[in-house]
């Protein structure tokens, strides 16, 4: 009698984070910055957990373009491709600009002006335990540091904190003679102790140098030769 032999049928592996962001239209990709290159191997792991994740900054072209905060918003390209790469998550945007717009059943969204302390303070204060937080808001330093200072406790143990790019910042916010993002974490990543050029975020950053496990900074595209643009801290 003629047997039959089964095929095994292999379901297809998930969508790259690359290939998502290029769908979405995310700069996260292969056309602009390679982060999804880096993200896909670090949020991996992650991937079918129910996590909690806060993106800050979720459209270019905000005031730090010279944009009114107040701008139009149309599209969220990064929040629909971390929506779709992690199907068990809770994803959190944060902007100054408003896409209360957008509703989904596991997206929040928090209007907020890094400029202001108090402000995020409050937002945060709003937020459960998050697992990964990326800043990819103004780029501004200060702006930089004021939303790791009050995040960062916010962020459960094990969890990443991940600041975008590094190299550029805006003249609109920029403070002359303020030490830069890219500085203040290189400094740490070579000694374990955080320089600053302000004696009082000195100190403030250095209370938390003790919870951090390791500190990474990836060069522009990853070429060793260029700037410092984004950085990954881990949290014991």
């Amino acid at each position: 009698m003629a047997t039959t032999a089964k095929k095994t049928v292999t379901a297809a592996p998930p969508e790259n984070l690359t290939a998502l962001a290029d769908r979405y239209g995310s700069d996260k990709g292969s056309t602009k910055h390679r982060y999804t290159e880096l993200y896909h191997m670090l949020f991996h792991p992650y991937r079918k957990l129910p996590i909690t994740f806060l993106e800050m900054g979720l459209l270019i072209g905000g005031p730090e373009h010279g944009a009114s905060a107040d701008r139009e918003t149309k599209d969220l390209p990064s929040i629909r491709m971390w929506l779709e790469f992690f199907p068990k998550a809770k994803i959190i945007g944060l902007d100054v600009s408003d896409f209360a717009w957008f509703t989904h059943d596991r997206f929040t969204f928090h209007r907020c002006d890094m400029d202001d302390r108090a402000n995020i303070d409050a937002a945060a204060a709003a937020m459960p335990a998050l697992d990964i937080i990326i800043d990819d808001a103004s780029h501004a330093s200060h702006h930089q540091q004021n939303g790791f200072l009050s995040l960062w406790p916010k962020l459960a143990p094990g969890g990443l904190y991940i600041i975008e790019d590094l190299r550029w910042q805006p003249e609109a916010y920029e403070k002359p003679g303020l030490t830069k993002t890219a500085d203040l974490f290189r400094s740490f990543s070579e000694k374990r102790q955080f320089s600053h050029s302000d004696p009082a975020t000195e100190a403030a950053f250095n209370v938390l140098g003790d919870q951090i496990s390791g500190c990474f900074l990836f060069q522009v595209r990853y070429d060793k030769a260029r700037k410092d643009q984004v950085a990954v801290i881990h949290k014991r």
